[in-house]
């Protein structure tokens, strides 16, 4: 097999392997996946490089209403008495500048976040939209589209996402604004630990909506101008493929399962269903919502 190859350095495994067999007709040959690996071993294949999602912005959406779009970040992390870092969670309306909470979490991923946004959804309701910048935990460098879990989620539950383009945070200027003044009041000095840093949120978000007046909506306060939203947290229902083939629920570790054949696809999709079409020969369209 490796003289084969080293004959025809342009072929695959599976043509190699037909050669092979008519070649030797009365010896073993192993599947394509063996003689792939054999060539492998050898230094004979040359490895296609992924091609690697790049972030960018995407369009806004017209807003008029509160919930009609939410802005989230983690403001700059900082260090508490005790040593250890502490990385808040924002998330705001965007029209009525009402904050919704800021969770003093210890790290950015997305273990945290999911708890934090599921409280809040069950307090105030669904937004129609959320916009958000591209890093962790609400985007994925790696992942198709540059989705994340947490963003997955959100698809699921009916919310379109916003991103602002990478290094214009004034996209999300409002919210950035906020953060200036959340640091400036609870941050400068920071609390001994969580327990105290949360305390010191907790009075600056019902400062921030019901006492203090905000020039950008006429010296109002975000307490008199928001309402929850109308579209109630329920959970996610399932999401039907009526033009695929059939509909295959991704595995716990990211596959795609068709028979005996096991195909990586993406773990940000674990435990969702995807539609499968196949419109070619062995080539197949796999469809997440309106992602194909």
């Amino acid at each position: 097999m490796v003289g084969i190859k080293k004959d025809k350095p342009h072929w695959g495994a599976r043509k190699i392997r037909e050669l092979y067999l008519r070649k030797f007709p009365d010896l073993y040959c192993p599947s394509n996946s063996t003689v792939h690996a054999v060539l492998d071993r050898h230094g004979l294949v040359s490895s296609r490089k992924r091609r690697r999602y790049k972030a960018k912005g995407t369009g806004f959406s017209a807003i008029q209403d509160p919930n009609d779009l939410w802005c989230t970040d983690f403001k700059g992390e900082f260090q508490l008495g005790n040593r250890q870092y502490c990385y808040p969670l924002t998330i705001t309306d965007q029209v009525s500048r009402f904050l919704f909470t800021v969770e003093a979490l210890e790290s950015v991923a997305e273990r945290g976040t999911f708890p934090a946004f599921e409280r809040v959804f069950e307090e105030f309701g669904l937004p129609r939209a959320i916009r958000s910048d591209n890093g962790v935990p609400f985007a994925s460098a790696n992942a198709l589209f540059g989705l994340s879990k947490l963003s997955v989620w959100w698809l699921r539950l009916g919310i379109r996402i916003e991103r602002i383009v990478p290094g214009c945070p004034q996209q999300n200027g409002r919210h950035e604004r906020m953060h200036l003044t959340l640091k400036k009041e609870t941050a400068k000095p920071a609390a001994e630990n969580f327990l105290g840093q949360q305390e010191k949120f907790d009075n600056f978000i019902e400062e921030f909506n019901r006492e203090r007046p905000h020039e950008a909506i006429g010296m109002k306060l975000p307490a008199e101008i928001y309402r929850p939203s109308s579209r109630a947290y329920k959970g996610i229902g399932r999401v039907e493929y009526p033009l695929h083939d059939r509909v295959i629920t991704v595995t716990a570790c990211g596959r795609i399962c068709m028979k005996k054949l096991k195909i990586n696809f993406s773990t940000v999709f674990a435990g969702q269903d995807v539609g499968i079409s196949e419109v070619s020969d062995k080539i197949w369209l796999v469809t997440f919502m309106h992602y194909v």
